[in-house]
């Protein structure tokens, strides 16, 4: 089966906080599972480089937008390397592959009448003197009453034009604005409505968070969105009349999944069909719950547009990920930043947190204390406790070496069944439940060693003995395949201790076990480090 795996585009104009990662974990998790099975994969995404919050932070540093772009374009690549983050392309939207691929498809869309040209409203700041982009608006969302954008309310999540919001501000100067007239490009959305039911009550693997925020917005009317924005920088309108104005960004960065996929398929488009165009392929799109809208909405109906009507799609999208009870806020420096955390703590032990905590049907909290507890008591106690105690028992006792005694029926049908159950959870976006599986087969293993008590047997019964670490040892083997979406680095460095190559997704049974060099997985994380990190973080250090 080809596989489509898409996790949304970070903005390129600050490093990330772990809030983000809760989005991007999971769909490492679903790549390398279906790899595992033999699967056709493509895993992708990129920088958002374009678009307002870059251009206000390159304001604000005295900078060129694409200087402020590169170089957290850069931090991003480094900071997914070092979680294991396995992206086929890690793209970014200031590109010539995405600049040429996106200007195809807008002018395919003019061109077969889903985008059409508007004299419109549009606000302009007279201090300023300039039109200004949605989000360099502000005032209140007609919908919920909170604080909002121009372009979306992060508080309702409804998606806005500046004419809806009340007591409309400019961002940079803090002056009302008025409305000026504009000729811009519009994509017919409203014409998608037929189409985006038709995919709702089709849907599969979509989470009920999306089910639902689809469902209001179909509700609510879907209404015609403007392609093109009065700014400065962004991808270039390749239509005539229109030089003077940029592609707006939320077309130009869901078409990145288009771009960056098509670069993985060397230019093919014939190939791309088979991965985004089949009702036998699979696209899942990975994202928070602020980019529900644009991925179940917006992204479809310009797929539809383009004639991609069968794709398989399945939603995962996260709900909010806190901080110590609080939200995260950059602002005010509530934040763990990835840049810090990485260099400090084992990539495994984040993964693992943030997918066995993970927000998926409600908001989820980070706090220092569960994570470090986490990494000790379950990774270290559980899982790497199983291992050591087991191996170290065979290279002490068995000079790293046991013969085929023969595998427990029973514990091979466990491992198969564990394969099976937390596979189906995977790819139904249920990541705690399918580590839930998993480490029950972890238990199983510590209490097989614990009941069997190898340390006497060697004694009193070697064949017994043997036959015991025999199957510890197969359990520890399909560990290392079952637990390799989650926490790769150990389990790779788990699969090197018995000398087995790439991980695969079916139960495997090594016969004849000979111990390579044995070193610990886990260490243990003085306790004392929590009272540091929440003073550190209280402090609003970075």
């Amino acid at each position: 089966m080809k596989v489509v795996i898409g996790n949304s585009w970070p903005y390129a104009n600050g490093s990330l906080h772990l809030g983000r990662l809760a989005s991007v974990i999971p769909g490492d998790a679903l790549a390398r599972y279906h790899r595992a099975k033999g699967d056709e994969v493509i895993f992708v995404s990129g920088s958002d480089c374009h678009g307002t919050p870059i251009a206000i932070k390159a304001k604000e540093e005295k900078k060129a937008p694409r200087e402020i772009a590169d170089y957290y374009h850069r931090e991003f690549e480094h900071c997914f390397s070092s979680l294991g983050i396995s992206y086929d392309l890690y793209a970014k939207t200031d590109s010539v592959n995405h600049h040429k691929v996106v200007k195809e498809y807008i002018k395919k869309l003019y061109e077969d009448g889903y985008i059409y040209e508007k004299l419109v409203a549009q606000t302009y700041c007279e201090s300023c003197n300039q039109f200004l982009p949605d989000r360099y608006i502000e005032g209140i969302c007609p919908h919920c009453g909170g604080v909002a954008r121009g372009d979306q309310c992060e508080q309702c999540s409804e998606i806005l034009d500046p004419e809806d919001l009340i007591d409309k501000k400019c961002k940079i100067c803090g002056s009302e604005p008025i409305v000026k007239e504009s000729r811009h490009l519009f994509f017919k959305l409203s014409k998608f409505d037929d189409n985006l039911k038709q995919l709702l009550s089709s849907e599969h693997g979509w989470r009920d968070n999306a089910v639902k925020l689809t469902e209001r917005y179909i509700k609510e009317g879907l209404r015609d969105r403007a392609v093109t924005r009065d700014l400065e920088w962004g991808i270039d309108v390749p239509l005539e009349g229109f030089e003077d104005k940029k592609i707006y960004v939320w077309i130009e960065a869901v078409l990145g999944y288009l771009s960056a996929s098509l670069k993985c398929c060397n230019g093919n488009k014939d190939l791309l069909d088979e991965y985004w165009n089949s009702k036998d392929s699979r696209v899942y799109l990975i994202h928070g719950k602020d980019n529900i809208p644009f991925h179940t909405v917006i992204f479809p109906s310009i797929l539809f547009a383009l004639g991609f009507n069968d794709v398989n799609l399945r939603i995962v999208s996260s709900e909010y990920l806190n901080l110590e009870g609080k939200k995260f806020s950059t602002s005010r420096n509530w934040a763990v930043w990835v840049p810090y955390i990485i260099e400090h703590y084992n990539p495994d032990s984040i993964r693992y947190f943030l997918m066995v905590n993970g927000p998926e049907k409600r908001d989820s909290d980070f706090s220092w204390r569960e994570f470090i507890n986490s990494h000790n008591s379950e990774l270290l106690g559980g899982f790497g406790n199983f291992v050591n105690r087991t191996l170290t028992f065979i290279h002490k006792n068995y000079k790293g070496s046991i013969a085929n005694c023969g595998l427990n029926p029973r514990i091979k049908r466990e491992i198969e069944e564990t394969y099976k159950k937390a596979g189906l959870s995977i790819e139904n976006g249920e990541f705690k439940d399918a580590i839930n599986t998993i480490f029950s087969l972890v238990k199983r293993g510590n209490k097989l060693f614990d009941e069997e008590t190898p340390w006497i047997t060697i004694k009193e019964d070697e064949e017994k003995c043997r036959q015991t670490l025999y199957n510890c040892v197969q359990i520890i083997v399909n560990l290392a395949n079952l637990l390799n979406p989650i926490i790769p680095f150990s389990c790779e460095k788990l699969r090197g201790f018995f000398g087995i190559g790439e991980a695969s997704w079916s139960f495997q049974e090594l016969k004849d076990i000979k111990l390579n060099d044995l070193d610990l997985l886990f260490e243990r994380i003085d306790k004392k480090t929590i009272d540091y990190e929440v003073m550190r973080l209280k402090s609003g250090r970075l």
